[in-house]
């Protein structure tokens, strides 16, 4: 019998932090290949937000991995392939698919600074949620959706 969700990955440490960390570059990973996808949907006037975006994550990926080896923690692997949240066929989409994972990724640094034991993972984790949040607004602008921003990038707030 095959489960719906896939089965959890040994390697997520148990430790909260790690664990949020270790979350938090599966993400990352995620991100990168769906802004592949928003790549291919983009029109050329918004090439420069996608690579820059996608220059971002792979920064903040690799970062990320650092910490968590520092930690000797062992960091999770890039999946073959990702379901996407939504279908993709437009530059539409595809904004809205870079606005969505830019949450996401958010998201998933909140829960870096909530379970942080150190101030070096706090100030990675504001950076992060910083960045996701400013790049969100920049994909909200490129589809004319107001407010562009959100108080609290990455929370529940931010749900609409």
């Amino acid at each position: 019998m095959t489960s719906a969700e896939p089965s959890p990955d040994p390697n997520r440490p148990a430790d909260a932090a790690h664990a949020a960390l270790f979350d938090a570059v599966a993400g990352e990973h995620g991100a990168i290949y769906g802004y592949g996808v928003v790549s291919a949907h983009s029109t050329p006037e918004d090439n420069a937000l996608v690579a820059e975006a996608m220059a971002q994550h792979r920064v903040r990926r690799e970062e990320a991995l650092v910490l968590l080896a520092d930690r000797s923690v062992t960091a999770p692997l890039p999946a073959p392939g990702y379901q996407l949240p939504m279908e993709v066929t437009d530059p539409g989409d595809a904004a809205e698919l870079a606005v969505r994972m830019e949450s996401d990724t958010a998201t998933a640094w909140r829960a870096v600074l909530e379970q942080a034991t150190d101030e070096q993972d706090r100030a990675f984790a504001v950076t992060a949620m910083t960045q996701a949040a400013v790049l969100a607004a920049r994909w909200n602008q490129v589809l004319g959706v107001t407010p562009i921003t959100v108080a609290f990038p990455g929370g529940p707030e931010t749900a609409g």
